[in-house]
């Protein structure tokens, strides 16, 4: 079986619009040999490029068949920082409107990572990535990390305690719950302000 062959094969037991690393492929031949097979791919309309390096089986759209989409820009940034073994959170001020913070959303999709900055685009959507401090990135997909982040782009003065209240609500933290998420971030660089509020805020739950 040729590379090419191969290549479709591999191709058809993939689920439509995820996008995939082509070099995920190159065990399949040389890496000039995959590199045509897609490119003729391409330009059958089997596979579509999302970025450079990715590709996506275009997938139609439940109520219009006859329009095929492609992987979106975010889940190609998901999907290179999985490549890559790269963390990526939501920016500060995504965690900080989450949280109830700041009252406006972010106009555009940011993430914070480990890895190099750099930019997605699919289409009309921009996804784009800056590189953080791993302190910044700490406790990724933890309620602690969400409030890390949110509130180091927010100042103290800012958030009154009913905010904090708000906040612990939205992450269904319960009191010994959100102790334990205090503690931690006490124990993180977070300005002097904040650490103040923090602790007050503790003096007030249950």
């Amino acid at each position: 079986m040729s590379a090419a062959q191969k290549v479709l094969t591999r191709l058809n037991r993939l689920q439509r619009g995820v996008p995939f690393p082509i070099d995920s492929f190159y065990e399949l031949g040389s890496e000039k040999s995959v590199q045509k097979a897609f490119s003729r791919l391409v330009k059958e309309g089997v596979v579509a490029r999302v970025s450079k390096g990715f590709y996506a089986r275009p997938k139609p759209l439940p109520s219009l068949p006859s329009i095929k989409t492609t992987a979106s820009a975010n889940e190609v940034a998901r999907a290179w920082a999985k490549k890559h073994g790269y963390k990526l959170v939501s920016q500060g001020l995504e965690s900080a409107y989450r949280l109830g913070f700041q009252t406006q959303a972010p106009m555009k999709a940011v993430y914070w990572s480990n890895g190099p900055s750099r930019r997605f685009k699919v289409g009309n959507e921009i996804v784009e990535i800056k590189h953080r401090s791993p302190v910044q990135l700490r406790w990724e997909g933890k309620p602690e990390g969400t409030l890390l982040r949110g509130l180091s782009v927010t100042p103290a003065e800012a958030v009154e305690m009913n905010n904090l209240t708000t906040a612990f609500k939205r992450l269904s933290l319960t009191g010994s719950e959100a102790k334990s998420v205090i503690h931690k971030l006490l124990e993180s660089p977070l300005p002097k302000p904040w650490q103040i509020k923090l602790e007050s805020f503790e003096r007030t739950l249950p």
